[in-house]
């Protein structure tokens, strides 16, 4: 099937060639039958899942070896748009192979994340990050169908929104992984708050134990306090890789500055009989930031000191902390 047949322009490239190929190639797309399941020694569960809100549906088939509770093979029938499709039969594959316990444990995300062509880069636009939720949905009815329990009972997450079935685990993660900011932002990557909107903030329908501004306020205070404590921590160890220059404190940058310094140009200056020290360091209005130093001992009398020594210990800062370092010689 062409793209243009499909989705056209640029929201294509929203979507990844894994997705594009299951949507249009489904690999476990069928049925098993109760005849199939007999000749090959499995137990049938057939189960079904829609989804109210966006009127997507999906059914899932499982064959079982009882002996083990491993899944023999498994089969999906999707009733919904091409991203559901592709969700479903990525779903029906994760399950192959894995005991019906294992199985259970398959979450929305661990679909989406299998669409991916790339770890870092999401398989389907915010929009359509919904559709992986479903197929989360029907493995549970699928397993409390083999256990003879209540879907409930594999429940171990608290659900925030109950239209689009969305966790407070996926919220808080997704908040964290895209860095967003607004509930709006949730909303589009998760489809949380898009339906009867009582789970976005007190005052609605519905009373609700944990409300989108509040999970939004608490993840994005733990995110700050989480950056204030790497920066510590890298102050402390003296390891600055994971922590940006700008978003040091002025002790952590003289730390830094002091640590290229010993590393990669003390040595080359006491090889001449010189050395330096670190004076001051100031941030102009522009973002820039000016280290003052002063030569010592062969160093002080030095021309180069100017000019070439100069040049050589500001490339080095800027390589190795930023680019808006400026190195002047008092």
């Amino acid at each position: 099937m062409a793209k243009n047949n499909l989705i056209g322009g640029s929201i294509w490239d929203e979507y990844s060639q894994n997705v594009q190929d299951r949507m249009n190639n489904p690999k476990f797309m069928g049925e098993i039958t109760q005849d199939e399941a007999k000749a090959r020694g499995g137990k049938l569960i057939v189960a079904d899942f829609g989804a109210e809100s966006c009127g997507d549906a999906v059914r899932l088939y499982w064959l079982v070896d009882e002996k083990t509770d491993r899944i023999m093979d498994a089969k999906f029938k999707s009733f919904g748009c091409g991203t559901a499709v592709a969700s479903s039969d990525t779903m029906a594959e994760l399950c192959i192979g894995k005991t019906v316990d294992e199985a259970v444990k398959i979450t929305n995300i661990d679909v989406e994340k299998a669409m991916r062509d790339t770890p870092d880069v999401p398989a389907v636009p915010p929009q359509k990050m919904h559709c992986s939720v479903m197929a989360y949905d029907v493995i549970k009815a699928a397993a409390a169908q083999y256990k003879g329990v209540d879907p409930e009972h594999f429940e171990d997450e608290i659900i925030v929104c109950e239209c689009a079935r969305v966790s407070l685990g996926t919220i808080k993660e997704v908040i964290r992984l895209n860095d967003l900011h607004t509930v709006e932002e949730i909303t589009q990557y998760t489809k949380a708050g898009a339906f009867c909107k009582s789970c976005v903030r007190p005052g609605g329908h519905e009373k609700r134990e944990y409300y989108l501004v509040d999970i939004l306020a608490d993840t994005r205070a733990e995110m700050e306090q989480e950056k204030k404590q790497a920066i510590i921590d890298a102050q402390v160890s003296g390891k600055f890789d994971d922590v940006s220059f700008e978003n040091m404190t002025v002790v952590g940058q003289l730390k830094a500055i002091e640590s290229v310094i010993d590393r990669d140009v003390r040595p080359m200056l006491m090889m001449d009989g010189g050395n330096m020290e670190i004076l001051d360091l100031q941030k102009d209005a522009e973002g820039k930031f000016d280290v003052y130093i002063r030569y010592m001992g062969a160093c002080s009398g030095c021309a180069s000191g100017a000019t070439g020594t100069l040049y050589a210990i500001e490339n080095v800062l800027q390589e190795n902390l930023s680019p808006n370092i400026r190195v002047l010689p008092i």
